[in-house]
């Protein structure tokens, strides 16, 4: 019973201390340009990627509670879009992280945390797809054929590329963070909290081609190249 007490007050502190890095990064993105000019009010959040990598160590329902919390928190600090983006800012990171936490839970295979990050991905694009055309109008006051014409060619490409990029960035660090907490004994030595075998030379050029892809993208939507 005490040894159960230890490990839930070590989840509640690192999930603590999650939210608190996964709020930082939200906090510093609003001074980011938009990736897409044609939708300037949609700025990427690198949150999702900190939130994943809690989703992979705890499962997935500690991981909605750290989305909900930093959701609330960013919605009564920095946010000027009040209720409505908060529901989007939780449907966003849930739709991206819940299902890769999910997935991952019960494969615990750098296969599995790969699948687990499409699914989240395919997931986020669709309800974001969705969500966007029902709620924009509402909130930006934007005509609703404008946000649907807005679909295809702006909405998707970027909740895309932020997905690409929080995929990279949860592959790249997941594992090296892990075994960081383990080293510093906030986390036991089991390996349950870590896809087993080390990260493949395959899965960090894959993460790599993912962030150059999006940074192409970027440039491109950005008239650079």
């Amino acid at each position: 019973m005490k040894e159960n007490r230890t490990v839930n007050v070590r989840m509640i502190a690192v999930l603590g201390v999650f939210a608190a890095i996964a709020y930082a990064l939200t906090f510093v993105s609003r001074f980011l340009p938009p990736l897409i000019p044609a939708v300037p009010f949609l700025k990427y959040d690198p949150k999702d990627f900190i939130i994943a990598i809690a989703g992979f160590m705890f499962g997935p329902l500690p991981a909605l509670a750290v989305i909900v919390i930093v959701s609330l928190i960013e919605m009564i600090t920095v946010s000027g879009t009040g209720f409505i983006g908060l529901i989007m800012n939780i449907l966003s990171s849930a739709a991206f992280v819940m299902p890769a936490a999910l997935i991952y839970r019960y494969k615990r295979t750098i296969g599995g945390a790969i699948t687990g990050l499409l699914a989240g991905t395919v997931t986020m694009i669709g309800v974001m797809l969705l969500w966007n055309y029902i709620i924009t109008p509402i909130y930006m006051q934007y005509p609703r054929e404008a946000v649907k014409a807005l679909l295809l060619p702006a909405f998707l490409p970027f909740n895309a590329i932020k997905a690409a990029v929080n995929m990279a960035l949860t592959l790249l660090l997941y594992k090296p963070l892990v075994m960081a907490l383990k080293k510093a004994q906030v986390l036991p030595p089991s390996d349950g909290h870590h896809y087993r075998g080390g990260r493949t030379v395959g899965t960090i050029l894959f993460a790599l081609v993912l962030l150059v892809t999006a940074a192409l993208l970027i440039l491109i939507f950005n008239s650079v190249i």
